[in-house]
């Protein structure tokens, strides 16, 4: 952190706490808490599972990561129908790294 000691833990419990209400960036963040092992025990579906929230409501990042983690089945079996799907939804909002994904 700026100005205090880095602490993953606490990190991550602030993240499920704003998750928890509905924040779709605190959805995202604490997804990739649980993707990299970051203050919790590494869990790629508890992962996919708030990155999924996050992307409901709309969060580009977590779209787009959706997309990258279904076309390349990264800890979840591969779907390119729906990477696909999330790729678009994220290009709509002009990612242009998901405008290229598409062609």
């Amino acid at each position: 952190g700026i100005g205090v000691e880095k602490d993953d833990v606490q990190m991550t419990i602030w993240f499920r706490r704003a998750a928890e209400q509905g924040i779709a960036r605190a959805q995202f963040n604490l997804g990739n808490s649980y993707y990299k092992g970051r203050g919790v025990e590494k869990d790629r579906g508890k992962a996919f599972e708030w990155w999924k929230k996050s992307a409901k409501q709309g969060y580009v990042k977590a779209q787009f990561n959706l997309g990258v983690h279904l076309q390349q089945g990264r800890g979840i079996k591969r779907d390119d129908k729906e990477a696909f799907e999330w790729w678009k939804k994220a290009a709509e909002q002009g990612m242009a790294p998901a405008q290229g994904n598409l062609g």
